[in-house]
């Protein structure tokens, strides 16, 4: 294995891994404000929307990311009369199902955040005259943020690995050139190649959360 060959695969590779990073940055900046809503929906006293909303999180939840990308790729253009309508691109369709999949996820992280924060925090804030929306933004989510920040850090990092599923909807990501140098050359190198780059991100990702999780100590 010469300095040359590592040059050669590293090129198309790192362009998977910007695929990877992108999808990542997409479904981390959209299911994070969608899990919170589903959160609050769940909590909502309208009982058919949060009846909904606990639906939809156990069937996320319950059924493989693998298996809601495949549907959403190729199940949903198969639909009668609205099939045509539903035909993606493979990258939005995968965005589309990681960003739906990992909402599911962060509304559980979100709800048990809520459920962790002391009730007599908002009697306190009734006494000091703050109105519901006060309440929720200066008391109940800085609370509820350092407290679900541990499993919603963890959960990043499953994303970041997850994001490998795009090779099974022809998505050209990292995995995607680690699979054809390996067949083209018939060397497992690319494959450590791979699990290095990965290796790198989901470090990169950790340092971040543990430099949030200490802000959020120190404040």
């Amino acid at each position: 294995m010469s300095l040359d060959y590592l040059i050669t695969i590293l090129k198309p590779m790192l362009e998977g891994a910007q695929m990877t990073v992108l999808l990542f940055i997409i479904a981390i900046v959209a299911s994070i404000p969608l899990g919170f809503v589903l959160t609050l929906a769940v909590r909502s006293s309208f009982k058919p929307l949060s009846l909904f909303a606990q639906g939809y999180i156990y069937v996320m939840r319950g059924t493989p990311l693998l298996l809601q990308l495949l549907l959403i790729c190729f199940g949903l253009p198969m639909l009668p009369v609205v099939g045509e309508y539903l035909v993606f691109d493979r990258f939005v369709a995968a965005c589309i199902g990681f960003i739906l999949n990992y909402a599911a996820y962060f509304a559980e992280i979100f709800r048990g955040g809520l459920l962790a924060i002391d009730k007599g925090q908002y009697e306190a804030a009734q006494v000091l005259g703050l109105t519901k929306w006060q309440t929720t933004v200066h008391i109940v989510l800085p609370q509820m943020f350092r407290i679900a920040l541990p499993a919603v850090a963890n959960e990043s990092v499953t994303l970041v690995k997850d994001t490998a599923l795009l090779y099974a909807v022809a998505v050209p990501e990292l995995l995607h050139f680690a699979q054809t140098a390996v067949n083209r050359d018939f060397t497992i190198v690319p494959f450590f190649v791979a699990g290095i780059i990965y290796l790198v991100m989901t470090l990169i990702l950790t340092m971040f959360f543990k430099w949030l999780e200490q802000r959020f100590t120190f404040q």
